[in-house]
């Protein structure tokens, strides 16, 4: 029989059967498939499973995936880990304050969705809070990221601003959510369907860090329609499973036009005759995201030179 993963523990799995949740540990031999990866099954997958009991039973197959999502494993920079499968769309949490505003981790996060042209929307939450200072980066992170074609909403737990929208995007879609901790993730989630009460935490006041509520990643059904993986904050992101060629091709502006570039196999660092870089002079790309392109590149880089100098 088949199921689609709804939690993922590390070693065991919610699978759900025809509205039925049978708790599924893998088959011995599925671990050696792909050495790469720290976590063989994602939420989302579609399962072959055969029943031990009437509640527990062993996963024997996973079905090609439509798409997925996967970072480099905080842990085994070698591997990778699945964060999410066969999903719709994205949505990326972030605050401009209260945790501050990181752009590289957003330019990191697309990143990640690129491969597969999974959509991505931007969700710039605790509008509330915002100064004067803060609005203006906000006006000035929509434009950057609306220019290149990202959808960007605002919202607000406090006020009720950006939650029908937000609600209407995660409509009858599969959406993975995340954002790195405190930035009222699990909040607006309950907010627009109550009865999930996810777990909330609060900014520590030592580290101005958000506190980890999400442990491990699980989909949730919603009644007006489509689910929601909700996955555990996420800290830092990392690349160094990636080749420089991989991370050129999946900078969205950059893949546009960087066949008019002289080398085809342009870094758009210090080639000649460089259309990427012609643009960002000029004002047409952000410098912003260009920067950060070149800071991942260059992380890559310093990765490879260790690996190839240290004896392991």
């Amino acid at each position: 029989m088949t199921g689609i993963v709804t939690k993922s523990t590390g070693s065991w799995y919610n699978v759900k059967v025809d509205g039925k949740v049978i708790k599924c540990r893998i088959a011995g031999k599925m671990k050696l498939d792909d050495r790469k990866l720290t976590n063989p099954i994602a939420v989302g997958d579609e399962v072959t499973i055969e029943l031990e009991n009437e509640v527990q039973g062993i996963i024997h197959k996973v079905s090609p995936r439509r798409n997925y999502i996967v970072r480099q494993s905080p842990r085994k920079r070698h591997q990778v880990h699945f964060l999410a499968s066969n999903v719709d769309q994205v949505v990326l949490l972030v605050t401009i304050i209260d945790p501050n505003l990181k752009l590289g981790f957003i330019d990191r996060f697309l990143l990640m969705c690129e491969p597969y042209n999974i959509p991505a929307t931007i969700i710039f939450n605790k509008a509330d809070i915002n100064g004067d200072k803060e609005k203006d980066i906000l006006d000035y992170c929509i434009h950057m990221y609306e220019r290149i074609g990202y959808q960007v909403l605002v919202t607000s737990a406090v006020t009720g601003q950006g939650l029908d929208e937000m609600r209407e995007l995660l409509k009858d879609k599969i959406t993975l959510i995340s954002g790195q901790s405190g930035v009222g993730k699990s909040t607006l989630v309950n907010l627009i369907e109550p009865g999930l009460e996810l777990l909330t935490g609060e900014i520590s006041d030592f580290s101005g860090k958000g506190q980890h509520t999400t442990t491990f990643a699980q989909m949730f059904e919603l009644s007006f329609g489509g689910s929601i993986i909700d996955t555990p904050g996420i800290k830092t992101l990392a690349f160094s499973h990636l080749e420089i060629e991989e991370v050129a091709h999946n900078w969205r502006e950059f893949f546009t036009i960087s066949s008019k570039c002289k080398f085809n196999d342009c870094t758009h660092r210090n080639e000649p005759m460089c259309v990427v870089k012609d643009a960002v002079e000029a004002g047409e790309i952000s410098e912003s995201r260009y920067q950060n392109y070149l800071n991942i590149l260059e992380e890559i880089e310093d990765q490879n030179y260790w690996e190839r100098h240290t004896d392991v």
